[in-house]
């Protein structure tokens, strides 16, 4: 039933002109709808969209959403120079170095936005 269906990540945001602000300027997203609940939508690559709506805080130590990328290593360094902040994690089974871990032959990198939650970076096998 949902095997064609594309996802749609929906994240909340206590202030949401500040996430708007770190969407647009530090991940290069572009708002393609603004509704009065309030939130908007934000265009991400191959017709996907993130969904980001204004709440009370909340808590998640989960990723939220991870951008799939062909170069990791230089998506990472352009995030780095735009000001994102990666997470260094040292854990049974996965470290991270310079933000990136090496699962087998996937890769990924995770950050926060301005609102908490954790976004990740991904590079599959090819």
């Amino acid at each position: 039933m949902l095997s064609n269906a594309q996802v749609m990540p929906t994240l909340p945001a206590v202030d949401l002109k500040r996430a708007r602000k770190f969407y647009e300027e530090k991940l290069g997203l572009k708002v393609t709808m603004e509704d009065p609940s309030p939130g908007m939508a934000l265009q991400c690559g191959k017709g996907t969209m993130i969904y980001v709506y204004q709440r009370a805080a909340t808590k998640a130590d989960h990723t939220a959403a991870s951008f799939v990328v062909d170069d990791i290593e230089a998506e990472v360094k352009a995030l780095k120079g735009k000001g994102v902040k990666f997470e260094e994690y040292n854990m049974p089974g996965m470290k991270t170095v310079n933000g990136i871990a090496t699962m087998d032959k996937t890769k990924a990198a995770w950050f926060k936005d301005t609102e908490g939650n954790i976004l990740g970076v991904t590079q599959l096998p090819k």
